[in-house]
C-alpha cells in the first residue's frame, strides 16, 4: 500500500510532511488516523489505523509469561501515539519518537507496504549502504521466487 523514498525537513512548529504519494494512497483508502511509536533499526514505524489494529491483536497475543514478549510489548505500545495529518499533510512526530530516532531537522519517510517508516536522513544513508551492499544475498536467503 505505501512505497517510495522521500526526503523530508522538519518545520519549525516541529512537524513532518507526509509525501503527497502517501497522503493520496490514505486518501483512496478512507485513512485520516495513524499510529506511530518506535519502530527497529532506530526508526519510527507509522501505520494506519486498521492496520495498527491487526499488529495490536498479533502482539497482544504473545504470552505475558515470556520475558521477551513482556519487554516488546512495553516498548512498542508505550511508544505509541496517534497522529492525524493536516490538510497539508503535517503531523508533529512526539520529541520522545523523534529523540528515539536520532531525527533533528531532516528526515527520510519510506513505503514498507503495510507500514510507513521515519528515519534520520543520516541513519537511512547508513542502513542503506550497509544492507543495499547485501541485497541479493538476503534476497537469495530468503525467498523463493521461482
Amino acid at each position: 500500500m505505501f512505497y517510495g523514498e522521500y526526503s523530508h525537513g522538519i518545520d519549525t512548529k516541529g512537524r513532518l510532511i507526509l509525501p503527497a504519494r502517501m497522503r493520496e494512497v490514505a486518501k483512496e483508502n478512507g485513512i485520516e488516523k495513524f499510529f506511530v511509536t518506535r519502530g527497529l533499526d532506530k526508526c519510527i514505524f507509522m501505520f494506519a489505523e486498521q492496520e495498527w489494529h491487526l499488529q495490536e491483536n498479533k502482539f497482544k497475543s504473545l504470552s505475558f509469561t515470556k520475558q521477551q514478549a513482556r519487554h516488546f510489548n512495553r516498548l512498542f505500545f508505550s511508544g505509541a501515539g496517534e497522529v492525524m495529518p493536516d490538510r497539508q499533510g503535517r503531523f508533529i512526530i512526539p520529541d520522545y519518537l523523534k529523540e528515539f530516532a536520532g531525527i533533528r531537522k531532516d528526515a527520510v519517510v519510506i513505503g514498507v507496504s503495510n507500514r510507513i517508516e521515519v528515519w534520520d536522513t543520516k541513519t537511512w544513508q547508513e542502513f542503506f549502504q550497509k544492507q543495499s551492499a547485501d541485497f541479493e544475498q538476503t534476497a537469495e536467503g530468503m525467498l523463493d521466487l521461482s
